[in-house]
């Protein structure tokens, strides 16, 4: 049994709780580890950046898994596996930070703490052995892509503010499925290189119904500018967290009854899943300037006629409805079906190990 803060209608609150947060990773766990920080390096390393492994600062007070400098900055790189407290990945953040260093914290669990708390990305939960392979790795969360529409009776959207068209605009971050038109995603390489080059950038957004909670994420630096234009927020300073709040107690009677043994007394819910496939940071604006509506930064339709997608299901030797974009660089495969790849076999093997 144990005690943690939980925010409950504003308010930051002590609750009882049955949660592993005594776990010890385990060696799977410590194996996926190794692996991660081995393919962030290599990565790395393969694009000219500069690496440094568990880069320890000068008072030895921050110690970063991979460290990744570019033209961009500085990225710490965290490989996050085995269970961590909010507090833990809020402290170590804030200390990366003042040592100008821009944490990036990835795991495979989709239930982690540091999710939404700090820059992150998620992958898939998968083995280690996959995790050190030259097999491409998506971003499943974490990075989203700007998308900015008019709410019309014709918009492909629904009107997030009255429920029908409002003749409003509005704007938020969306993960790369949920874009019109779709956006490619992003690889777990291809964000190790763009990172410390400036291309993706770290964004707070806050939720438009309670302004205490934000949500962070990585987008492209050229969303993040145009974002930045429209709303008005800033890059400044993380707001203080759930920790740096005063804790309200509920002041009610100590249950003493014992409920040992008795099957109908229920524990504590597992942690759910805290990122969420909706919009964050959704904004309504009266009038847009010159240039919002634009192409999608990088697309993945096929503009294809019926004819090619003939020759191409030839081939490829499919159906012609199970032919579909690669998700990196948007070729024609063999994209559908039962065990159809999701990328190329050229970007699959585009990090080969050394």
């Amino acid at each position: 049994m144990f005690v943690r803060r939980q925010r409950r209608g504003g308010t930051v609150a002590w609750v009882a709780a049955h949660l592993p947060l005594t776990h010890v990773a385990t060696p799977q766990e410590s194996e996926k580890h190794k692996a991660m920080k081995e393919r962030i390096a290599r990565t790395a390393s393969q694009h000219g950046l500069q690496v440094q492994t568990e880069a320890r600062s000068e008072d030895g007070k921050v110690i970063t898994d991979v460290l990744v400098t570019g033209a961009g900055g500085s990225i710490g790189w965290e490989a996050q596996y085995s269970p961590v407290s909010a507090s833990t990945v809020r402290r170590r953040s804030a200390n990366a930070r003042a040592l100008n260093i821009a944490p990036l914290w990835v795991t495979g669990d989709e239930t982690s703490a540091l999710i939404d708390r700090v820059p992150w990305a998620r992958v898939d939960n998968v083995p280690w052995q996959r995790i050190a392979s030259p097999l491409t790795m998506m971003i499943r969360g974490g990075v989203r892509h700007l998308q900015i529409w008019k709410c019309t009776p014709v918009s492909e959207r629904t009107c997030p503010e009255a429920g029908h068209a409002c003749g409003r605009w509005h704007s938020g971050w969306f993960l790369p499925a949920l874009c019109i038109p779709q956006e490619r995603a992003t690889s777990l390489d291809e964000l190790v290189v763009t990172s410390a080059d400036g291309e993706h950038l770290a964004v707070r957004a806050r939720n438009r119904h309670d302004p205490k909670r934000i949500s962070y994420l990585w987008a492209l630096a050229r969303d993040v500018r145009q974002w930045q234009e429209l709303t008005g927020e800033s890059d400044s300073p993380p707001e203080s967290g759930p920790d740096d709040e005063p804790v309200t107690y509920a002041e009610q009677d100590l249950d003493s009854s014992c409920c040992y043994g008795d099957e109908r007394h229920g524990t504590s819910d597992p942690r759910p899943r805290r990122e969420m496939a909706s919009a964050i940071g959704l904004h309504t604006f009266d009038e847009a300037r010159d240039g919002t509506h634009r192409q999608p930064s990088r697309p993945i339709q096929l503009r294809l006629t019926p004819r090619e997608r003939s020759v191409l299901a030839t081939q490829l030797r499919c159906p012609p409805w199970e032919i579909g974009p690669c998700m990196l660089c948007a070729a024609p495969i063999h994209r559908y079906g039962p065990r159809s790849p999701l990328v190329c076999t050229p970007c699959r093997s585009s990090s080969p190990l050394p």
